[in-house]
Order: structure tokens, then sequence, then C-alpha cells
């Protein structure tokens, strides 16, 4: 038996989804967990857990807030360096930006270095569990896994596969693609907490051969995850059926070619027609929501309030560096703001069950993070509710703790995150 440790506080954790049933009755709020070998063990009051853990080491967190690390659904680590530059729409702003940073990662000293660094910065902001897109390079998959493995993190990703529509040194081929892809998958996928994503970038990238292989590929491993973007922007939108004149619609050249099903994850999907809602609510697919990259890249307000209502099951995420900030907090705000333009107040724990145990879901890894119950995965952040002055007094003003916590989600950033935990070691212990 590892040695035990008690963190008290006030531990958040989600006994229901606060989209069907009223968030306060889906959230509860207990006194401290047991962490040993890596999980939670335990989870309740603080006397009681201290009576039957007598020799774990005890850290007290006051009245900071303990709950699950937040779970970022969709993310291109290798445009950590280009995040927020200025002025492109999506297919722009792809050629000006993404495309030439993309093209360096061919240097494993470069893709080694991004991959620390954005791992970095994510953990310093509460983030315990990324799914990414890297690049065409193999070497970018391998910088990234190699990297969150030795920190003993739970990550997902994949080898972006483009054949064409892209630069001269980003292009695979629908073979090449594969072998690629099948080797990594196989090298990585459930090693440690390690999982691969079939990763075709969108359709407009990819020829139907190539869209035929990842297919092909995803039906030999079905339980890995497959992820896209779907449906993001309306210009976009138009180039696909140019590309695709058979396709009944933008998910119909996924759905042709083998890629639509229930472990597929689908980005954006802002711009979806009727039979495109049914079939991903039909077949159980994840989508995921990244609000600060709908906004900053202007691509349309995500009806989050519709989906949910419709079934689907959402994730939330940066979508760094298309999105503009490498924090969940700052993108629980941007959901809050972008749901408020379409009529619709979400509640503190919606928002924070998105960021977790939502985005856990749409990775069917709700079994092992995303929130605070015995034999959950030891991924936690502790967050402080008086981090900046502003934030303080408001929080001081609350009348309960929801109030102090909206505070947090809308106007926190890295300094509100107190600690963090990643396979039940602290952060400091974990970076190297």
């Amino acid at each position: 038996m590892g040695d035990e440790m008690i963190l008290k506080g006030q531990v958040l954790s989600f006994g229901d989804s606060p989209f069907d049933v009223p968030p306060l009755d889906a959230a509860r709020f207990d006194e401290a967990l047991v962490l040993r070998d890596g999980k939670i063990v335990a989870v309740g009051a603080f006397a009681a857990l201290r009576k039957a853990h007598p020799l774990a080491k005890i850290i007290d967190y006051g009245p900071h807030v303990i709950l699950a690390g937040f779970i970022d659904a969709h993310a291109h680590y290798p445009q950590t360096a280009m995040i927020a530059s200025w002025g492109k729409r999506l297919i722009d702003w792809l050629n000006l930006y993404t495309f030439p940073e993309e093209m360096k990662f061919a240097d494993e000293a470069y893709a080694a270095e991004i991959a620390s660094r954005y791992l970095d910065l994510t953990t310093a902001n509460g983030t315990t569990t990324i799914c990414s897109f890297c690049t065409i390079h193999p070497a970018s998959v391998e910088a990234f896994f190699g990297e969150a493995q030795a920190r003993g993190q739970r990550v997902v990703a994949g080898k972006t596969c483009m054949d064409r529509n892209a630069p001269e040194g980003l292009r695979d081929t629908a073979q090449s693609g594969y072998d690629d892809s099948r080797a990594l998958l196989q090298r990585w996928h459930g090693v440690d907490r390690i999982s691969y994503a079939i990763t075709p970038r969108f359709s407009p990238t990819s020829t139907p051969e190539q869209l035929e292989a990842m297919g092909a590929l995803w039906a030999e491993h079905p339980d890995c995850l497959m992820q896209t973007h779907l449906s993001e922007q309306t210009d976009e939108i138009e180039w696909v059926k140019s590309l695709y004149p058979d396709a009944r619609d933008y998910l119909d050249t996924y759905e042709a070619h083998g890629l639509l099903g229930a472990r597929g994850l689908y980005g954006h999907a802002i711009h979806l027609e009727a039979r495109e809602r049914d079939r991903l609510a039909e077949v159980g697919a994840s989508l995921v929501h990244c609000p600060t990259s709908n906004m900053f890249i202007g691509s349309g307000l995500f009806d989050l309030g519709g989906l949910k209502d419709s079934g689907l099951r959402v994730g939330l995420a940066t979508d760094t560096g298309g999105g503009s900030s490498f924090s969940m907090l700052r993108t629980m705000a941007a959901a809050y703001e972008v749901a408020q333009l379409r009529g619709r107040a979400l509640h503190g724990a919606q928002l924070i069950w998105l960021a977790t145990v939502g985005s856990a879901e749409a990775l069917h890894m709700g079994d092992k993070i995303g929130n605070i119950a015995p034999v959950m995965e030891g991924d936690l952040v502790v967050l402080d509710l008086a981090s900046t002055p502003a934030i303080a007094q408001r929080a001081q003003n609350a009348s309960e703790i929801w109030e102090a916590m909206f505070a947090t989600i809308m106007m926190g950033d890295d300094r509100a995150v107190a600690d963090v935990w990643i396979g039940g070691r602290r952060f400091e212990e974990n970076a190297r």
C-alpha cells in the first residue's frame, strides 16, 4: 500500500448532470478526500476520513475548492507558439499562420520543446488531460506522448492526416497516413495513461481515398477515438460541398467513409443541418464546444442548449491556438457568453461540469477522470476563489458558494490555480 494523503478543502463532485437535474442538486461539496496509489479512495467528512486513515499525511487547502482536473477535449499543441495570431478567418488563418508553424515539427527537437512548453502552460492553468491534434509528422506524436508519459499524464492525441489542400511538406498520402497512424497506434495506444486518436484533420484536406483509409483503420481499432472538425465556418462548409458534390452534407463526407461513430469527436459543429444533428445523436457521437476559438476566428455561436436538449454528448475545449487562451476557466467564461448570446444563462455548475465530467464523457473516460469519487484517478485542480483583488471582493460579498465560484469562472486565470495533482502527484513532482 502506498502512502496516503488527505486533501482538505471544499471538495466538489457531481452525482448527476446539471443539464439533467437542477444544478444545485447535481453538485455536492464534501470536506476532504483521500489519495492512495494515484487514485481517490474516499471522499467525505474530514473527521471520519482522519479516523479511518490515521497515518495519512494531511494537506489543508482551507477555503480553496478541490475539484477534478480540467479536461481539454480538442486542442492543437503544435499551435502553441502562434496562439493569438491576428485578423484572419479559418482558411486564411490556416494558410498564413498554422501551416507554416506546423512545418517546423519535422524537427524532433522543436516538437519536444513545444510539447514540454504546452504541457507546462496547460497544467499551470489546471488542465490535467488534453485531447490534441499533432502534425503530419510522426515525431510530433512521439514528442507529445513522450512528454506526457514522463509526467504520468492522461492524454489523447494522433498524427494529423492531410493529403491535399496543404503546403508541400505538410501532406502525406492515403497510404502513408494509414501506415504512420497504425504504427503510432500500435506503439502507444493503451501504454500507461496514453490513448491514440485517429486524426483526419477535416474533409477539405483529405481526399476521399484518405478518409476511406482512416475509416478502415478505425474499423480495425474500434476502441480508439477518432477526432476531426465539422461545420466550423460557413465558407468552410461551402468548400466541402464543392469538394464532395455527391455528399448530402458535411457530416456525410465522414459518414460515407466510415468516420461516423459513437467514439467520434467532432470539433466545433456550429452550423449543423437537421440531418447532421439527428445522425450525430443517433450514433451517440461527441461534439466539442470551442467557444474562445469560435469567437476569435469569427466562426459563430455553438447551440449548446439545443444540442444538449437533443441528447448529444458535449465536451469543452480551448482549441488552442485557434482559441485564444490555454485556460479552461477562460473557456468556461466564453461558453457562458456564447450561451447568453443564444438566450440561455448557464449556471456555474453546468460550466464546471462541461470542463470536467462533460469532457471526460465525450472522451469515453468518465469512469477514470473528470469527477471526484472512489476509484477515480487522482487528477485534481485546487482553485483559490480570491485570487485577485477584483475576484476576492466579489467572493467576499457572495451569499453562497456558487456565487463565489462564478466570479472565478468569469474572471479567473492561472492565478486562481493554487495547486494541481496529476495521477495522485503534485505538479511540481511531475514536472521535470
